[in-house]
């Protein structure tokens, strides 16, 4: 059974009901909201995997709704939307909507919808994350660099012989790496105690 966890928002409670029980036969938990303010406190609250949420909701629409879900909880979005809405549905596109759907919506229409989201939100989650993991290695590739630079210029060693000496260093005191670089990248004067301890360790 599906047990994603879906926010519908929509301030025609009929619609809202609606949808609410057509989702929860096909085996998904659904919180509902009747406001685009509702929307985001219950959001905030019960971090759904996905928002289901009415372009045209008196006081915050859908789309400012969407964008506070996305900035406060990490939840992306999608719309439903009558014909007229175009010129929203092109913002609401604008600011990462995962999809929408034209009013009036039938269960059998929104759950292949809310499927083809989940997956295209669980895509840009490991995106994000394997670009945050590259731009991590980076920065530390660069730091343990400076490191090494450091340590050749003080001895005059050549980059494999610092390189050896650092990671030796660091075995040895069951550091990582990239921390014995970063603690000698803060230490560049000539009496740094930490890079004599590396030297002197070898």
């Amino acid at each position: 059974m599906n047990r994603h966890k879906i926010l519908v928002a929509d301030d025609d409670e009929l619609i809202l009901s609606v949808i609410s029980k057509g989702l929860e036969k096909e085996g998904y938990e659904v919180i509902a909201a009747g406001s685009g303010d509702d929307a985001v406190r219950r959001g905030i609250e019960a971090q759904p995997d996905l928002a289901v949420l009415d372009i045209r909701m008196p006081g915050m629409d859908g789309i400012e709704a969407a964008r506070e879900l996305r900035k406060q909880a990490d939840i992306d979005s999608i719309f439903l939307t009558a014909y007229s809405d175009k010129e929203l549905v092109d913002t609401a596109i604008k600011e990462g909507a995962l999809g929408y759907l034209v009013k009036p919506v039938d269960i059998h229409q929104l759950v292949p919808s809310i499927q083809a989201a989940l997956e295209r939100s669980a895509e840009l989650r490991r995106l994000y994350k394997s670009e945050a993991n590259l731009t991590d290695a980076i920065n530390s590739n660069r730091e343990i660099s400076v490191a090494i630079g450091i340590y050749m210029e003080r001895f005059q060693v050549s980059d494999q012989e610092a390189f050896e000496s650092l990671r030796s260093y660091a075995r040895s005191q069951r550091h990582k790496l990239i921390d014995i670089a970063r603690a000698m990248t803060r230490e560049t004067t000539d009496d740094s105690d930490l890079i004599n301890r590396i030297k002197a360790s070898r």
